[in-house]
């Protein structure tokens, strides 16, 4: 295969994944039984309990649907059941996901109960999973594919070698065609401006410090101020002492690269290049998104050793911090400590990242997938009725 080729799964419309799942879905708190009971019973299906879904309003009911729509509509999913406690809201996400030409079926308990609901869904899981079963890997280039980044239990490794070789990474794929995603809103506290110069038109420019804006605000509404501070642990006692110095090792992530697009959270690009999506700096609430904007992998540098995974999306982790690569070795895909005794340079490092990238496209388990790791977390703006 070519240098920048894998093999992938082609979707319908196009698209291309690297994972093949039956995801079962509920709409709401109140149809997590029922989807954990369809899985009980249908092997190799993907149940996404979460604990919202009811009398969410507003905008926080807009990205609860684009969050479940998106979550479905990921190329690393091949089909999809919808269970809800009733039928409106479960046909609304099922509408959504058939847009992209894939099998979905959805399910309402109301007037069926769990019993004859599990069974229909049951049903049609099955015939979904034996169907995706012969869906066959074929060659592809990281020009078809959306990747997202995101770091966590940043310290002072991670701004001086693991993100540079995220960065790095990201220039290449970049100027192959790929489409990338990064975002943790408030995590570039102090060093939004740096991300606001890299915008490439004025308007660009200015949705972003739009939503920087609004999200700092909302921030200080609380009564919170994180200039000048670090608000977890695990950063300080890695050495950051304000976010400011977490922000510029935040930004080394997206390397030199300009930035083609501005998204709200859990929104799809409509173009290729780089993009910053509004995001939560929460770990698993963050890669959640990225997911339902169409993020088939995500890049995770950790220094204290985040052990976050992704029930859609693998999640590749890189550490330059030795103790963590030598304590937390089961959870670290690419080791890049060597950087800072000078063993081993940026661009080999970039090397041995985008060669994991490849493999893990190609089907090899990250860390995170062969230990289970599947937090799916939804972000929710505020309060429900």
């Amino acid at each position: 295969m070519k240098k920048n080729s894998f093999l992938g799964y082609r979707r319908s419309n196009g698209s291309v994944g690297c994972r093949n799942y039956v995801a079962i879905i509920p709409v709401d708190d109140l149809s997590n039984a029922a989807c954990e009971g369809v899985s009980s019973l249908v092997r190799d299906t993907l149940p996404l309990s979460h604990p919202y879904g009811r009398l969410q309003f507003g905008a926080d009911l807009d990205l609860f649907f684009k969050t479940m729509i998106g979550t479905g509509a990921n190329p690393n999913v091949a089909a999809a059941v919808v269970i809800g406690i009733e039928p409106n809201w479960t046909e609304k996400i099922v509408e959504g996901i058939a847009k992209t030409g894939k099998p979905v079926e959805g399910f309402s308990i109301e007037r069926s109960g769990d019993f004859k609901t599990i069974e229909r869904a049951a049903r049609a899981a099955k015939s979904m999973v034996q169907t995706a079963s012969e869906l066959q890997r074929e060659p592809a280039d990281v020009s078809e594919i959306i990747l997202s980044m995101k770091c966590g239990e940043s310290d002072t490794t991670s701004g001086l070698a693991s993100n540079p070789t995220v960065g790095r990474t990201t220039e290449r794929l970049i100027a192959a065609g790929s489409t990338m995603l990064f975002g943790e809103t408030s995590e570039l506290t102090g060093g939004e401006q740096f991300v606001a110069e890299r915008m490439k038109t004025p308007a660009l420019k200015k949705k972003f410090m739009q939503i920087f804006d609004s999200y700092a605000k909302f921030i200080e509404d609380q009564g919170a101020d994180l200039l000048g501070s670090q608000p977890t642990q695990g950063n300080i006692r890695g050495g950051l002492t304000t976010i400011e110095e977490k922000a510029m090792g935040n930004i080394q992530k997206i390397g030199r690269a300009k930035v083609d697009g501005v998204l709200y959270p859990a929104e799809a690009p409509n173009g290729k290049g780089l993009h910053f999506m509004d995001t939560s700096s929460a770990a698993a609430e963050a890669v959640t998104l990225f997911a339902a904007g169409g993020s088939i992998a995500h890049f995770f540098p950790t220094g204290q050793g985040n052990i976050i995974g992704n029930p859609i999306i693998p999640v590749i982790k890189l550490s330059a911090n030795p103790i963590t690569v030598s304590t937390m070795s089961e959870h670290i895909d690419v080791p890049v400590d060597k950087i800072l005794t000078l063993e081993q340079t940026l661009d080999q490092a970039a090397d041995s990242l985008m060669e994991m990238l490849l493999r893990t496209l190609s089907g090899r388990l990250t860390a995170a997938e062969a230990m289970r790791h599947r937090e799916f977390v939804l972000t929710k703006l505020y309060r429900s009725a």
